[in-house]
């Protein structure tokens, strides 16, 4: 079962998606976007918030755990789908003596 089916593509894909969003896509954003460039909201010695990342760290977070999700989901639905076809691939080859 080396081959990958539709629903593995379509999984892969959008694992893949998810991740790059997360991780590639929203650095280039931040990077591009200017200062600060942390995770977290910048404040002067008052305490008071002066600068705020572009795209909220909780979103950057979602986006890669939702693409890992997606991934893990994948795998035991691979490993599930492997298990019933060693199965039914062995009950069906039945060698008779001679």
């Amino acid at each position: 079962m080396t081959e990958y089916t539709t629903v593995d593509r379509i999984a892969l894909a959008l694992s893949g998606t998810l991740a790059t969003l997360g991780i590639v896509v929203s650095g280039l954003v931040e990077t591009f976007a200017g200062k600060p460039f942390g995770a977290a909201p910048l404040t002067n010695d008052a305490g008071e918030v002066v600068a705020t990342p572009t795209v909220d760290p909780q979103l950057r977070t979602g986006l890669v755990i939702a693409g890992l999700v997606v991934f893990a989901l994948w795998g035991s639905y691979r490993m599930v789908t492997a298990r019933a076809t060693r199965v039914r691939d062995s009950s069906d080859t039945h060698v008779t003596a001679d």
